[in-house]
């Protein structure tokens, strides 16, 4: 049916041209959006401004300006947590990259039961970050734990307490985010494989092309736009972890594996300090919008 007809039949969008109709269908999103996402941040940057408390809503908001900004940026602790946060990120970005990119290799080859072990191998990703957090705690036992078992089965290490040890408790996070979200990278890499036209390896063949050169000369080329992406999306997410972890860890043992946004938890609902983690908040946003802005001009760069 045309949009002549739609016009005709229902009388009170009679003399509406094309362009008002979309206006009228899209202009309820338009300002839904605007208040579950505009709204908060506008009031965010303006609280950031202020030495506003939660906790004492009758209390006279004073304004301070760019206070909370320089004691978040000379706070030694939040140079930690972002430390912290960087290392999280960058171990897990490394390793799920490389594992991702090798099980797509080769659940693209076709063989049998190739269907069963891919929906297997998705299943981490499914489930709720908090409940994989509280699963693995279980795991992680020293006495009763089926990892520390295992580990102490092969290495003969004794009972390892992965999340109460300084040394071991961030590989703790880091070995369960690789567990949860190595197969969302997979997903993205098998894509990118299954999207490279067969006659191009066909020509490699004709050229006597070897296995390294075709992989170097065209999957690395067509696949890298795809990895990239999945770095993209998957280090955003990594950037602002919070529940598996609190799960997990709760940010110990000590502050070892407190990450910004755990301490920006703390600042925000513990200790009542809101326009200082509003300006906490500000900063770790701008951070990963300047970041992402970087690197999606570096992916279209790859992409042309």
């Amino acid at each position: 049916m045309s949009n002549n007809n739609i016009t005709k039949d229902t009388p009170g969008l009679r003399g509406l041209s094309d362009k008002s109709l979309a206006w009228l269908f899209i202009t309820p999103t338009i300002i839904l959006l605007l208040a579950i996402n505009i709204f908060p941040l506008i009031w965010t940057i303006y609280l950031s401004f202020t030495d506003y408390r939660s906790n004492q809503p009758g209390r006279e908001i004073e304004w301070v300006g760019l206070e909370n900004y320089r004691d978040v940026l000379t706070s030694p602790d939040v140079w930690g947590y972002m430390q912290t946060t960087a290392s999280f990120v960058i171990s897990t970005m490394l390793i799920q990259v490389a594992i991702g990119f090798a099980l797509a290799m080769f659940i693209n080859k076709n063989f049998k039961g190739n269907s069963l072990l891919t929906t297997i191998i998705l299943i981490p990703m499914m489930l709720s970050p908090a409940v994989v957090g509280t699963f693995w705690t279980y795991l992680y036992q020293p006495q009763t734990g089926v990892f520390s078992y295992i580990i102490d089965f092969f290495a003969d290490v004794g009972p390892l307490d992965m999340i109460g040890s300084v040394d071991l408790a961030p590989w703790a996070i880091v070995i369960v985010d690789t567990w949860m979200w190595t197969p969302y990278i997979m997903l993205l890499c098998l894509a990118g494989l299954r999207s490279i036209p067969e006659y191009l390896y066909e020509a490699a063949e004709i050229d006597r092309a070897n296995a390294l050169q075709k992989f170097w000369y065209i999957t690395l080329p067509r696949i890298l736009p795809f990895l990239m992406l999945a770095v993209l999306f998957r280090g955003i997410e990594n950037f602002k972890m919070f529940d598996m972890v609190v799960s997990l860890t709760s940010g110990g043992p000590g502050s070892i594996t407190e990450l910004a946004s755990i301490n920006l938890k703390r600042e925000a609902f513990e200790n009542w300090k809101t326009g200082y983690s509003s300006a906490f908040a500000t900063i770790l946003f701008v951070t990963v919008f300047g970041l992402g802005s970087i690197y999606v001009k570096a992916l279209n760069k790859v992409k042309s």
